[in-house]
């Protein structure tokens, strides 16, 4: 049974940038490929796997599993050498990475049996190989682990793959059309990653009743019968087919004057993106759109365009910082050097407009490092649980780099850069017998174990005669990324602006830094008589910053439920993925109040957390010439380590051991 078309390119509702950004990229793949964000349910999988419909055929060396161009053979080719000549043509190919990969899957896997006893180069190719030449497209790419990141970007760097095996190597041609998705709430790429990609574009669903309704119609007639439904939209996919296919005749005639090169340059230089691919991007970028517009000439408007499609994934400060760019700021830019004749505003005629799949401006906020004014606090209103009034929430104070907190022992979770665990990827510091297929040859224990048997295996030569039960896998020791719980009293005795914006720092701060260590992190939070989970775990720090600065403060302070709350947390995350070790970060004076005894109670509640291993870290918040001393307490209740803010601090005086605490007994 042949599977069902894919979804029209052209039937897609809306969505003109992210359309725009794919037809560029089909137009010219120098581009450099593009990063699709935003919500869950926004037909952003459903444009990528529709683009591979419109993209032109490729001729290919007959029976090269690289799709190596018959006029131009890749000398080094593993299935080469090919003599040029006629090829054979075929659509170009879409190949999906998923984000749970093996790094064999996607580079591809070396027989180290054969080539250590045989000397023969057995290669079986990986999704580069399957790329070359074509699209890769990876979908969550923010949730992509690190070392296949590293492979990408060699690879993207490089135009090439090479997997190399104890001083085995293979190396071939891998060019492929970057594309990715993601949803920004599950986190955030790495910078490195996110240079790579040459456009980015926001998408949304849309708010208009109208538009909705349509996408429904077109969805549910799809779904239906998709054979028919591909068939209405048949002609409108060739004419889209061959407007592609025009623009790239016409792209290598467009003419990219000085004057736009200038405003390119000055455009870069004015928002401060740093290197130089930015310039290089945007000047592609403008190419192309030219080219799409049927144009041999760059215009201001195809450069303004450019940048608002090139520049706000560069322009991002710090993980905190939304993706955007000032457009007032671009268009004074772009007037000052030479874009006053010119409108700034692209209408339906422009380089976007004109044609199916034409797009227009994307929509950017405004300047991501201009604060808004802060809105006066209005009247505290009573606590629901008692206590102290409520108060409107303050803002964060200024973030600092702070001290690492690691788990101790060692662990086995997903790559990351906090705590120590076995790792595919780090330093060597055993060996084993391979459990499923050889990854990472430990040649020296293969060696030792083959050595003893040469004699009875009949070795006449100087060859080493290795059998499969001599392979040794290499067992090595890197990083993990942790679960960072934060526990945040927001009673009424935090409630002072000063003190709590001091507070919300810190916890900034520790977000940032489980950012950079790909962590996971939640948040609750507890007040008045009861306690909240204000973020469930997730890879999204910007997720827990925002909830973090809408925190209101006051009431009592039921320490306890905030960690029975946090109990309940780590044993559902321990089910979903018990691979991934905890860190619960409790934020508070150690004050308990409200409901009886609730000092007592806390301290069992504390217990639980003790009895089960939870490695915790105290951040005391006390203040004042007399302190209580309440939160050194918990943690001891908790089996953890108490700091203060001060302490918390990297560049602080005073010491902090840097493994967390953990209650005697715990497994290494």
């Amino acid at each position: 049974m042949s599977a069902a078309p894919h979804y029209p390119f052209t039937a897609i509702v809306g969505m003109d940038d992210l359309r725009l950004g794919l037809l560029l990229n089909a137009v010219s793949p120098a581009v450099g490929g593009v990063l699709v964000r935003g919500e869950k349910g926004t037909a952003k999988s459903t444009a990528v796997r529709a683009l591979a419909a419109l993209m032109p055929d490729v001729d290919v060396v007959p029976g090269c599993r690289f799709s190596c161009a018959p006029g131009s053979p890749d000398p080094a080719c593993p299935d080469g050498p090919h003599e040029a000549g006629t090829g054979v043509a075929r659509p170009a190919r879409m190949v999906e990475l998923p984000v749970g990969a093996s790094e064999d899957r996607l580079v591809g896997a070396l027989d180290i049996e054969r080539a250590l006893a045989d000397g023969v180069k057995a290669f079986e190719p990986g999704l580069l190989a399957d790329a070359h030449r074509g699209v890769l497209y990876v979908d969550e790419v923010n949730l992509l682990h690190d070392h296949l990141v590293d492979l990408l970007l060699d690879a993207a760097a490089m135009g090439a793959s090479y997997v190399e095996r104890e001083g085995v190597s293979v190396r071939h041609a891998a060019r492929f059309l970057l594309v990715g998705t993601m949803n920004p709430e599950e986190g955030e790429l790495r910078p490195q990653l996110l240079d790579r990609f040459g456009l980015t574009v926001e998408v949304a669903a849309s708010r208009e009743p109208d538009q909705r309704v349509e996408v429904v119609r077109r969805r549910l007639a799809y779904d239906d019968d998709p054979a028919a439904f591909a068939a209405r939209w048949a002609d409108e996919e060739a004419a889209l087919r061959e407007r592609i296919v025009a623009a790239r005749a016409l792209l290598p005639q467009v003419t990219l004057g000085d004057a736009a090169l200038r405003q390119i340059a000055a455009t870069c230089a004015a928002f401060e993106v740093d290197g130089m691919r930015a310039d290089i991007v945007m000047a592609r970028t403008a190419t192309a759109l030219a080219a799409w517009a049927g144009r041999t000439d760059v215009t201001s408007d195809d450069v303004r365009q450019a940048a608002l499609l090139a520049l706000p994934h560069r322009r991002r400060r710090n993980p905190f910082d939304a993706p955007g760019l000032d457009e007032d700021k671009l268009d004074e830019t772009l007037e000052e050097f030479g874009g006053g004749d010119d409108d700034p505003d692209p209408g339906p005629d422009g380089p976007g407009g004109g044609g199916p799949g034409g797009g227009g401006v994307p929509p950017q906020g405004g300047e991501p490092d201009a604060a808004p004014e802060e809105p006066p606090a209005p009247a505290p209103a009573p606590s629901p649980g008692g206590g102290a009034p409520e108060q409107a929430p303050v803002k964060a104070a200024e973030p600092f780099r702070t001290k690492m907190l690691s788990v101790p022992g060692l662990g086995e979770g997903a790559a990351g850069r906090r705590s120590r665990a076995r790792t595919e990827h780090g330093r060597t510091t055993g060996a084993r017998r391979p459990q499923g297929a050889l990854t990472k040859l430990h040649l020296a224990a293969t060696v030792q174990a083959a050595a003893p048997h040469q004699r009875a295996r009949g070795r006449s030569g100087p060859g080493l005669v290795v059998r499969r039960d001599d392979l040794r896998q290499a067992t090595r020791e890197g990083r993990e990324g942790n679960l960072v719980l934060f526990v945040v009293d927001a009673s009424g005795s935090m409630a002072a602006r000063q003190r709590m914006g001091a507070v919300k720092g810190a916890v900034l701060s520790l977000l940032l830094d489980a950012y950079q260590r790909r962590d996971k992190v939640g948040l609750v939070t507890f007040r008045g008589s009861s306690a909240d989970l204000a973020l469930p775990p997730t890879s999204s720090v910007d997720a827990a910053a925002a909830r973090l600065e809408q925190l209101p403060t006051g009431g009592r302070t039921p320490l306890a439920a905030g960690l029975l709350k946090a109990h309940d947390v780590l044993r559902v995350e321990r089910l979903r993925d018990p691979a991934r070790r905890p860190l619960l970060v409790v934020v508070t004076d150690g004050r308990a109040t409200g409901g009886p005894e609730p000092v007592a109670l806390a301290a069992r509640a504390a217990g639980l957390h003790a009895s089960e291993g939870t490695a915790s870290v105290v951040v005391d918040c006390e203040t004042g010439p007399v302190r209580l001393g309440m939160a050194g307490e918990l943690a001891r209740d908790l089996g953890g380590t108490a700091v203060t803010l001060d302490e918390l601090r990297a560049d602080a005086i005073a010491g902090l051991v840097r493994d967390v605490r953990a209650t005697t007994g715990r497994a290494a």
